[in-house]
């Protein structure tokens, strides 16, 4: 049965809605830095030939598309890890069944934050963001974040990368055409803030970049990494596993070879989302 293209083009009042009325398992997708809902569209349509239902919310305030973000980077500006959690928290409420839930990068560490709130049926960090206790810092997290993080001036402005930027930070793994086509039609500007948020996470008590990894209600999880991955190399993904691994629930974890940070949007994205479907169908049957 066809579905429907371009789920992430609805509102989320739009999206919300027609998963309630088909009474189909939900699967949210959390998009992180430097892309949009849109980066998922694919996903949202193999998920659905398997009978789920996709929902594929911005963050606040996300342009409708790349052409218009690019155009707008200030409608990025200033937004934190705390305001967009909350944000997903209210557009998952909204759903008539807990939703499985998929996150990347900066979405990745999202999905943690929303499972350790006990809102997820089961839960995908692809490449997450780190959060409070992930110790390792390698060099090249360093340098693919620096865009952001060498100006402290940048806390609430919005940045944009440069193509050899996100060539290092994403496209590292892929030939340089495919590299080019990715940026063209998938990179956006991103708020600094979470970054320098995850970053400091460790020093600040009080941080936003924070995960409850032992709430009995976290529901399965599994952590997604890239083997040639710059900005959330594997030593952060395999740090984080180990602190979720004191949760109750099962927590299991997938290094995949000669992949980089742009896993779910590069030539290799279906061999990705199959891993992602099989686990969520062990958890949250469609």
């Amino acid at each position: 049965m066809a579905v429907q293209p371009q789920t992430s083009a609805l509102t989320e009042a739009a999206q919300v809605a027609r998963a309630n009325e088909s009474s189909k398992q939900p699967v949210v997708f959390i998009h992180g830095l430097w892309l949009l809902a849109g980066s998922w569209d694919r996903w949202a349509e193999h998920f659905e030939e398997a009978g789920y239902v996709a929902v594929l919310p911005g963050w606040p305030d996300d342009p409708p598309s790349v052409a218009d973000a690019n155009r707008h980077p200030e409608a990025f500006a200033g937004k934190g890890i705390r305001v967009v959690a909350d944000h997903f928290e209210d557009v998952i409420r909204g759903l008539k069944r807990k939703p499985a839930v998929i996150g990347h990068s900066l979405g990745g560490l999202l999905a943690q934050v929303i499972a350790g709130r006990g809102l997820a049926a089961a839960s995908v960090a692809v490449d997450p963001g780190p959060f409070r206790g992930v110790l390792p810092v390698p060099y090249s997290a360093l340098k693919a974040t620096g865009p952001a993080l060498r100006n402290p001036g940048n806390f609430n402005r919005a940045v944009s990368l440069t193509f050899e930027q996100f060539r290092y930070g994403f496209a590292n793994a892929v030939d340089e055409s495919e590299a080019k086509e990715l940026f063209a039609t998938f990179a956006v500007p991103a708020p600094a803030k979470p970054l320098f948020q995850a970053a400091f996470a460790n020093l600040n008590p009080r941080t936003e970049a924070r995960v409850d990894t032992r709430n009995p209600a976290r529901g399965p999880l599994l952590l997604m990494s890239g083997a040639r991955d710059n900005t959330v190399p594997p030593a952060m993904v395999e740090a984080a596993f180990r602190l979720q691994k004191r949760n109750e629930g099962i927590t299991e974890f997938v290094s995949l070879a000669g992949r980089g940070h742009s896993l779910p949007i590069d030539s290799g994205w279906r061999e990705v989302a199959e891993i992602a479907l099989a686990f969520v169908k062990r958890f949250a049957a469609p």
